[in-house]
């Protein structure tokens, strides 16, 4: 019988909205145990440091570099988390003794699986020394290295939950994460099924802040004013991304956002909410078998417009969508959960990627430890 720890998860997404703190007592198998959460948002100067990281992220060409402000934006985003760290345990009245790993999962700034290639920023050791608790990070490179796309990693976790969800009836069941970019779990039997299934909140943010400065069309309300635009819809319908029968994860510089004067804002809005819905149903055609449950998680869920198109698509398949909450989960902590209980997986050597989620050549393990009392040395731990 494994060992039950107690661990935190760092999740900072796409998005770039702030970092989401979420606490889990697990073994690392079935047995999970969902404690509090809290989200710390980033200012608007972080964020635009954070938008700028992404420019500075296309030179590299080795994972290692830091080019432009990255070795300090690095440093800075991991002092964020260690901050956010110590404000949980506080609001939680906890101890940093209390808690036996945190999982961090970082920035992404560039993610090409095509290259071999994916780039978080996230200094461990340094999270370590700042918390006084053991970190696993780095955990999509050991899955690239063998073979993998490197994302999506959360499907170990949906397992996990699949398995204390007595709902037989309701299977098979589908999660899906509609973070900046969405991603679909399909739990039957056997090793999960998963992959990113195109565009989430990502272009719907780009395209409300570029015509009105907020960072989010709240609760979808601008979209439930405007009408969907078939053609641009068509348009990104018809990438390539869901056209090819091989399914990749995605970076967020694999779809752009229309011209600003290429269709009006509430309009622009809608047909953005429209193909956030429809590329996940589209998605599932490469699925073993069609959902009769949806289960939704992340920021997505949020969006009325978005919940409204995709309950009516997946009606037409007879299935149901419910929200994460309807379910008995926490859609906004869920993220932030499995790489808690990722990280416990990695210091038992158990896998976090398998070949029907990543496409990795077999169920491999991953992730780096950063240990308090090895003052920074730091090495991969993998499965022996």
């Amino acid at each position: 019988m494994s060992e039950m720890r107690t661990a935190i998860g760092l999740m900072s997404g796409t998005s770039m909205d702030g970092i989401d703190v979420a606490l889990v007592r697990t073994d690392g198998l079935a047995q999970v145990e969902r404690g509090p959460f809290l989200s710390v948002p980033y200012d608007a100067g972080f964020r635009a440091r954070l938008k700028a990281g992404l420019v500075d992220a296309r030179t590299i060409e080795d994972r290692s570099q830091r080019p432009g402000d990255l070795v300090l934006l690095e440093r800075d985003l991991t002092l964020l988390h260690a901050v956010a760290v110590r404000t949980f345990l506080h609001v939680n009245g906890l101890s940093a003794a209390e808690i036996d790993v945190i999982g961090f999962h970082g920035q992404t700034v560039l993610h090409r699986p095509d290259a071999g290639l994916t780039v978080q920023l996230g200094d461990g050791p340094l999270l370590a020394a700042e918390t006084g608790i053991d970190v696993v990070y780095d955990m999509r490179a050991n899955d690239m290295v063998h073979g993998g796309q490197g994302a999506p990693l959360v499907p170990a976790y949906h397992q996990a939950l699949a398995a204390g969800q007595g709902q037989t009836d309701a299977r098979p069941l589908a999660f899906v994460n509609i973070g900046g970019i969405s991603n679909l779990t399909f739990v039957g039997d056997g090793d999960p099924v998963a992959y990113d299934s195109g565009p989430g909140n990502m272009l719907i943010d780009q395209w409300v802040e570029l015509h009105t400065g907020q960072a989010f069309d709240e609760g979808g309300r601008l979209a439930a004013g405007g009408v969907v635009d078939e053609a641009l819809a068509a348009r990104y319908l018809r990438h390539p991304f869901f056209t090819a029968n091989i399914r990749r994860s995605l970076d967020r510089g694999d779809f752009v956002v229309p011209a600003k004067h290429e269709i009006g804002l509430a309009d622009g809005a809608r047909t953005l909410a429209h193909v956030a819905a429809a590329s996940i149903l589209s998605a599932a055609r490469h699925l073993p078998a069609q959902p009769k449950t949806w289960i939704v998680g992340g920021g997505g869920r949020l969006n009325g417009t978005i919940m409204a198109d995709l309950r009516a698509l997946a009606a037409e398949k007879g299935a149901q969508v419910l929200a994460a909450e309807d379910a008995g989960f926490n859609g906004d902590a869920m993220e932030a959960e499995a790489w808690a209980y990722l990280a416990v997986r990695s210091l038992d050597g158990l896998p976090l990627t398998f070949p029907g989620t990543t496409g990795v050549s077999e169920p491999v393990s991953g992730g780096v430890l950063a240990r308090t009392s090895s003052l920074g040395k730091a090495g991969y731990h993998s499965p022996d």
